[in-house]
């Protein structure tokens, strides 16, 4: 049997790597050879942090008998859903034709041509309740593929067809600040007020709700939730926070720990004023996420060995001081370009705030790895890298904005226009199509809203805010408001599902608030006076920096070095005149 996971950029594809299921990883190869063979194809969608994909593979996928089955009636395919989130987000929306009970892992059967024709998430080894055996699953759609190929290939057409017809709502003009005031409310009245954040369980933290409602208003509800989940079972001792927890009081949360929940609930925080909590986060992500060669690992897992068996959660349940006899938990290494992305907006932002440097050149650490690493052979950013080798992946639409939010946060935090000059190029890179996908005309999700990410509009929408805002030109403006609009709609009905869209939109609904400090010294009275400013681009730059800026094309820095020691105060571009006095800079708007 050919092994072809073990060298794949995915830990977790090369955690099945010594299954006897003859596995290809996703790519044309596998549709290929279902064709010759006139066999189904069964995708299996998992990432190397889930307890249930954990499970399944040590029931079904390690299991000599079922193993050939699958093999002697199937192609099999495995995928990283992290490393492929456009495969995932297609066959996710596929699967919602088939089960209401979405998640991972995922298994879809499709035609040799990739369309769905039967999903499911977990199948256990024997029946359990109302959920079949894999082996009953598996003999059911082959018997079906054999004796009803027409059946079988009529519902995969309409299951396609419906998913091609879901056309994007017609756009509206951008909401202004009533508008998005409702919408905040609407959140703010699914709050739990007793025990803080939204939901009854399993309970998430939603950042990029809480993000959006920071950003209009409702720090309250926002701090409830931050106190609430600060003080639980969901954060665990050395800081970092767990994906989400079962129960409504946030206890017994799920054991795994993301790098994107962490960069944002570290960027809430310090939103927040909880200086401890963001401390907290930015230490577990240098500590445990960050590789030594720069760029920050995708999750923890949630389990680990203890005494000779494996445990979910039993590492986390110890307390700290016991842990170091124990082998923690594995990290899944991918370097994720969005994610870092995350990662080093949310440390360089947190690290300039709190005068710890070590956490900006950590920053810049990462971003210097992703530029160069998360390379593919025409210099294209791509989705991911493991190990200083870059996966096949293409980089989606929130790969290039959310990075390109990092590296703008990077320039503030250094005072370095390199930075924001690369953010520019990254902007600039169109997102490429997962060629398999395109290739066989596999409808992508049309589902656009942020869930636990913003989305790949909301990303590239933000970036193309600060963008303006540092003055790079009206263009950007524009394109940040065409990716409102053209969802605007949608946000204003289920704003709790589209959090990070509506921020943008509260960002595009004022006149942003720019602070430039003209100052030697970065940790002095004027530069502390500009930070503590309410204002939507804070930059403390010495006057060769402003000059840099400045002939980088970022307009909002011309002229600006004139005078050293001095904080302009500006509405949108529209400057008062410099004050030398730290006590004259405004604090609110």
């Amino acid at each position: 049997m050919s092994n072809r996971l073990a060298g794949t950029g995915s830990p977790y594809l090369r955690s099945h790597a010594d299954n006897p299921v003859d596995w290809y990883p996703w790519g044309e190869e596998a549709f290929a050879q279902a064709r010759r063979r006139d066999v189904p194809v069964l995708i299996s969608i998992g990432y190397s942090t889930c307890h249930w994909c954990h499970v399944m593979a040590r029931e079904s996928f390690q299991d000599p008998a079922t193993a050939e089955e699958l093999n002697r009636g199937f192609v099999a395919i495995k995928v990283d859903r992290e490393e492929h989130p456009d495969v995932d987000a297609a066959y996710l929306a596929a699967a919602s034709a088939f089960t209401r009970d979405l998640g991972w892992p995922l298994t879809v059967f499709t035609t040799p041509t990739g369309r769905a024709f039967h999903a499911g998430t977990y199948f256990p080894p024997v029946p359990r309740g109302p959920i079949p055996a894999f082996r009953t699953v598996l003999a059911a759609v082959r018997e079906a593929w054999t004796d009803r190929r027409e059946e079988v290939e009529a519902q995969a057409g309409a299951v396609a067809e419906a998913l091609a017809s879901l056309a994007d709502a017609a756009p509206i003009a951008l909401p202004g600040e009533a508008e998005l005031s409702a919408a905040a409310a609407a959140i703010a009245a699914r709050e739990d007020r007793r025990h803080g954040g939204f939901g009854t369980a399993p309970k998430f933290p939603v950042a990029t709700t809480l993000r959006f409602l920071q950003a209009v208003g409702h720090s309250d509800v926002v701090d409830r939730a931050l106190d609430a989940m600060a003080a639980s079972e969901l954060r665990d001792e050395d800081g970092g926070f767990f994906r989400y927890a079962t129960q409504q009081d946030w206890s017994v949360p799920h054991y795994e720990r993301m790098l994107a929940d962490n960069a944002q609930l570290l960027d809430t925080a310090l939103d927040a004023g909880r200086e401890d909590v963001a401390r907290g986060a930015a230490q577990f992500l240098l500590t445990v996420l960050q590789r030594p060669e720069g760029g920050f690992g995708a999750a923890q897992d949630s389990e680990s060995w203890i005494d000779g068996e494996r445990s979910e959660g039993g590492y986390y349940r110890r307390p700290v001081a016991e842990r170091a006899g124990l082998q923690p938990p594995a990290v899944d290494g991918k370097v994720i370009t969005g994610w870092n992305g995350l990662a080093i907006a949310a440390l360089a932002r947190a690290g300039d705030a709190l005068g710890e440097p070590s956490w900006v050149a950590a920053a810049a650490r990462a971003a210097d790895v992703v530029l160069a690493v998360n390379r593919g052979a025409e210099g294209r950013l791509v989705r991911t890298s493991l190990e200083g080798t870059a996966s096949a992946a293409v980089a989606t639409e929130a790969d290039l904005g959310l990075l390109a939010q990092g590296l703008f946060a990077l320039a503030l935090a250094t005072g370095d226009a390199g930075w924001a000059v690369q953010a520019l190029d990254v902007l600039a890179a169109p997102a490429q199509a997962d060629p398999v996908l395109a290739g066989h005309a596999i409808p992508v999700s049309a589902e656009d809203g942020d869930g636990d990410l913003p989305s790949g509009a909301a990303a590239l929408a933000a970036a193309e805010l600060i963008a303006w805002r540092l003055g790079a030109g009206e263009q950007h403006r524009e394109r940040a408001v065409a990716l409102v609009e053209a969802r605007a709609e949608r946000a204003l009905q289920h704003p709790f599902g589209y959090g990070a869209l509506l921020r943008v939109a509260a960002g595009l609904a004022r006149q942003p608030r720019q602070v430039v400090a003209v100052t030697a010294d970065r940790r002095g009275a004027l530069a502390a006076a500009a930070r503590r400013a309410d204002a939507d681009v804070v930059a403390v730059l010495a006057p060769a920096q402003v000059r840099a800026f400045a002939a980088a094309g970022f307009t909002l820095f011309e002229q600006r070095d004139e005078v050293a020691e001095v904080v302009h105060d500006c509405r949108g571009f529209v400057c008062r005149l410099p004050v030398s006095d730290p006590a004259l800079v405004p604090v609110e708007r």
